[in-house]
């Protein structure tokens, strides 16, 4: 079983910059895929980026690509998500997510959640 634990939301400024990190506890990571996704107040989940545990080619949501960057830390167990250029619409709460099955947008195929983190940014 995998527990992620997120960190990193906070306050910034729009155009500003946050790195979250998501660490998970398990026996063995290589074979899981982490997500983020993300719900603004009044909005669905919405998916913004995953990476296999053990590295590879990341996805993205279109909306992020290029502001974004999913990255993972084997060594550290963390899987972190640079974002850049903030914007007042990127406000919302993260979620940290893992799959057995290959990268995806899809919120379902996730059987592991995070408690999330909040992000807010001002204009």
């Amino acid at each position: 079983q995998v527990q992620p634990v997120e960190s990193g939301g906070g306050l910034v400024q729009a155009g500003g910059s946050l790195r979250l990190s998501c660490t998970a506890s398990a026996r063995t990571f290589t074979n899981y895929v982490m997500g983020w996704f993300r719900q603004a107040p009044g909005k669905a989940r919405e998916f913004v980026a995953a990476i296999r545990w053990s590295g590879g080619n990341p996805i993205y949501a279109d909306s992020m690509k290029g502001r974004f960057t999913i990255s993972s830390d084997n060594a550290k167990n963390t899987v972190h998500l640079q974002m850049n250029s903030l914007k007042p619409e990127d406000t919302a709460v993260y979620y940290c997510a893992a799959s057995y099955r290959s990268p995806s947008s899809i919120s379902s195929d996730y059987v592991y959640w995070g408690q999330g983190t909040q992000v807010t940014v001002s204009s």
